[in-house]
């Protein structure tokens, strides 16, 4: 963890209690290389609080939310009772995802044989481009290579990273596809195919991912990856429309063949 972060004020982080007293308690913080936070007695809980031992405990894990940072001094004011359960539950999760990413990375610099700044690099490209590190591992997941296109990242390692996301994270979205069957009889036929399937592939929404394959003349296959079936459909359905739209144009033929079944990425 880098020494020299800090948190902002209004970040729900993730606390152990290191010592309980009568006015507040003292943490460190586990998302910032165990900085020291204290929660005064009257941030423990709404209302009167007579005893702080009877709301918080040494070695209790906790969500707070940053009041204050002053970094001079080293000192983090926080709330406990300013998060609410669904805050709390959130911030557990993430804290627990971000735990596993950097997990998977230890794995990853193994694997290619990584040094410590080699992999200091890739952390900061993966918080830099996507906000945390298990993010990365998510849209590696969804998108494959996809998603470093704008990294500088040597291949074997976003293989690696692809391979590791594929196979620990299981995306709440949905799988359809379909079949578009293009053909052209012009003599640069091929070329007209081509076309069209670029128009097909232009089809781009967030967080959703296309996939055009060949399965045998005429027939190409479109896959599509999106978080509810109801996305999934429009962006299957606009993707074959472009690529007839297209052939056609340009003096082919084109049709569209739905899949019956639908599954669950």
């Amino acid at each position: 963890m880098d020494n020299n972060k800090w948190p902002e004020v209004g970040d729900f982080v993730v606390c152990a209690v290191k010592n309980v007293t009568d006015f507040g308690a003292y943490t460190t913080l586990e998302e910032y290389d165990g900085k020291e936070g204290f929660i005064h007695i009257s941030e423990i809980k709404a209302g009167w609080v007579k005893y702080v031992r009877d709301h918080v405990r040494e070695g209790q894990k906790i969500v707070c939310k940053v009041l204050r940072v002053d970094t001079s001094r080293r000192h983090i004011d926080l709330s406990l009772k300013d998060v609410n359960e669904h805050q709390k539950r959130a911030k557990i999760q993430e804290w627990k995802n971000e735990q596993k990413a950097e997990k998977w990375l230890q794995f990853v610099a193994e694997d290619a044989r990584l040094d410590k700044q080699q992999l200091q690099e890739v952390e900061d490209a993966f918080d830099t481009e996507f906000g945390s590190k298990y993010s990365a591992f998510e849209e590696a997941a969804m998108r494959g290579e996809a998603a470093f296109s704008n990294l500088k990242i040597d291949k074997k390692v976003v293989e690696i990273i692809i391979k590791l996301a594929q196979d620990n994270i299981k995306l709440p979205f949905v799988e359809i596809a379909g079949h578009i069957d293009l053909t052209s009889s012009a003599p640069n036929g091929i070329e007209i195919i081509k076309e069209a399937l670029r128009a097909a592939n232009e089809v781009k929404m967030e967080d959703v991912r296309l996939d055009i394959t060949y399965t045998g003349a005429p027939r190409y296959r479109i896959r599509v990856i999106a978080p509810d079936y109801k996305i999934a459909e429009s962006v299957l359905k606009e993707s074959a429309e472009k690529a007839i739209e297209k052939i056609e144009y340009l003096g082919g033929e084109g049709a569209f063949h739905r899949h019956a079944e639908t599954a669950k990425a």
